[in-house]
């Protein structure tokens, strides 16, 4: 019967999104930068940290300033610095409909990155070697950060964050617009840049 219970749950995540205070917590630290997760990353091609072109000053309506750890190793991103035109996509291995949106962001990034930028955000995940792989399988490029413990959850202008996926609109003021739906095309992820970023692809 237990069995039968799970299946049906994850039937219903997958059909609606993920929430986290679904999944069994972990006691132990996530260390998202180990060498298997470094030749990962290099191999998948996905691009290094950096921070944003912020002076450290909190955006009022902007990122928290919260410093998220390089997944897969490198420099820690400080998300009060970023600046857009960016979309931040938080994702988990753990949540279905993350799994076919990466795709997604993957080819967007490829063909607008020069214009919009993307950061991953790869949260309350302690699969991080399944994930890794995951990012490889969808072809994701752009630069990734983890928050294996849920620092983001409860800071604005997250608020409390119940499932995932998530994406942010950063505008280039810092301003941020949080928008928690799945993303299923292209056209889709340009009709919400031109909506919350004023940028027509």
């Amino acid at each position: 019967m237990r069995a039968i219970l799970a299946l049906v749950l994850a039937a219903v995540l997958a059909l609606t999104g993920c929430s986290p205070d679904d999944l069994p917590s972990a006691d132990a630290k996530v260390d998202v930068d180990t060498p298997a997760l470094q030749q990962a990353k290099e191999r998948a091609g996905v691009e290094p940290c950096v921070e944003g072109d912020g002076d450290g000053t909190v955006v009022d309506g902007g990122l928290p300033a919260v410093s998220l750890a390089c997944f897969g190793g490198g420099s820690a991103v400080d998300l009060s610095t970023l600046r857009g035109p960016m979309v931040v996509n938080l994702w988990g291995y753990w949540c279905g409909p993350c799994r076919e949106e990466l795709p997604v962001l993957a080819k967007f990034y490829e063909d607008h990155g020069d214009r919009v930028g993307m950061l991953g955000v790869d949260y309350q995940d302690v699969q991080v070697d399944d994930a890794m792989a995951l990012v490889a399988r969808a072809g994701v490029t752009y630069p990734l950060v983890a928050d294996p413990d849920g620092d983001l959850s409860g800071r604005e202008p997250f608020g409390p964050i119940r499932g995932l996926p998530i994406s942010v609109f950063v505008a280039e003021d810092g301003t941020a617009t949080v928008v928690p739906v799945v993303i299923k095309s292209e056209d889709q992820l340009a009709d919400l840049v031109e909506q919350h970023l004023g940028i027509r692809l």
